[in-house]
């Protein structure tokens, strides 16, 4: 296999998790709503963490994602902090106005900890990730540089396109629908805040 089917065949396997709803992809369409930009602020905090774990699967540290009891703490941590978001969210809407991204870290910040908090990102790196990065290598450090690059932007793309389209929708209905997609948002960010916290404390039980 050429370098260049190799990148095609990995962009489509990257597409395929960046698509896949979850908390980011939540939190891009909420922060959306106040600021075109804010998916791709998002997208750096998610790729502060995404580039130095690649560089660590490179070395063979992923094996340490695979161990329960690593899975089990980082799906508690992840869980408690969406259940915060999730609260504010709601929060917000009920008190009639959407708080506004004044600072431009808030995002990234998001982007940094739900990556940190994400059992399922985690895990995915150490299997299907590590399993990309070894046939990257195979085309030699340039191969694993243009794979990490790809990927990165795969999620670039896509957290500011939801980004702009979610400002658009609030510029053209106006505060209310800023206030429900907070909402909407706030609730999904309970209900995988609620699962993961499930999903640790029975890695701990079993």
């Amino acid at each position: 296999m050429s370098l260049s089917a190799f990148l095609i065949e990995a962009t489509l396997i990257s597409l395929s998790g960046v698509l896949s709803p979850g908390p980011i992809t939540v939190t891009v369409v909420g922060r959306g709503s106040e600021s075109p930009h804010a998916g791709a602020l998002v997208a750096i905090g998610h790729g502060i963490v995404e580039i130095p774990l690649m560089v660590a699967v490179f070395f063979g540290v992923g094996q340490l994602l695979d161990l329960p009891f690593v899975q089990a703490g980082i799906a508690l941590a992840g869980g408690v902090f969406l259940l915060m978001m999730g609260v504010g969210m709601i929060r917000s809407f009920r008190q009639g106005k959407v708080e506004s991204i004044e600072r431009g870290r808030a995002p990234v910040i998001a982007g940094i900890v739900l990556s940190l908090g994400s059992p399922y990102f985690l895990v995915w790196w150490a299997t299907v990730g590590a399993a990309l990065i070894v046939r990257s290598v195979e085309f030699g450090v340039w191969g694993f540089v243009l794979f990490g690059l790809l990927h990165w932007l795969c999620d670039f793309l896509w957290s500011y396109f939801l980004s702009a389209l979610s400002f658009k929708g609030g510029q053209f209905f106006g505060q209310r629908f800023q206030q429900i997609v907070f909402l909407v948002c706030g609730g999904l960010l309970l209900f995988f805040g609620a699962r993961l916290m499930f999903d640790g404390i029975s890695g701990f039980i079993s």
